[in-house]
């Protein structure tokens, strides 16, 4: 017998498990959505420190673990910045998306925000007009 669950709900039992297995690890498990709201950050850098770099890693560098996160430090992916877009917007492999989650500002700030530290060089900005068209 096969049971299926949703992809949203598996995803939250696996955050609220990581939350209970992971409680002395040095950097905090990534942040469940929020049930019926968004998320209040407003700065690219606030934004991945809340929600991105429990994945992704505080210096972005990845990890590979109970999943592998890719990193995002010197990503030649992120030079394109309709990619990065594309994948907070629309989500990609185990990447919940995040486009009910964060307005086209907020997702505008955290793409900048990627795309101009750890490494990445890439100084075109994206606007919120950038980000609506993705949606």
């Amino acid at each position: 017998m096969t049971i299926r669950i949703g992809f949203a709900l598996a995803w939250l039992l696996a955050t609220d498990f990581v939350a209970f297995a992971d409680t002395a690890a040095p950097n905090p498990p990534p942040k469940a959505i929020p049930r019926g709201g968004m998320f209040t950050e407003q700065t690219g850098e606030a934004i991945y420190k809340d929600i991105c770099q429990g994945c992704h890693m505080p210096e972005a560098k990845g990890a590979v673990g109970a999943g592998a996160y890719p990193a995002l430090a010197k990503d030649s992916n992120l030079e394109i910045a309709g990619y990065p877009i594309g994948v907070i917007v629309k989500g990609q492999k185990a990447m919940p998306a995040f486009a009910d989650y964060l307005n086209d500002e907020q997702i505008a700030n955290v793409v900048n925000y990627v795309r101009t530290h750890f490494g990445n060089r890439y100084r075109d900005k994206v606007k919120p007009e950038d980000v609506k068209m993705m949606r």
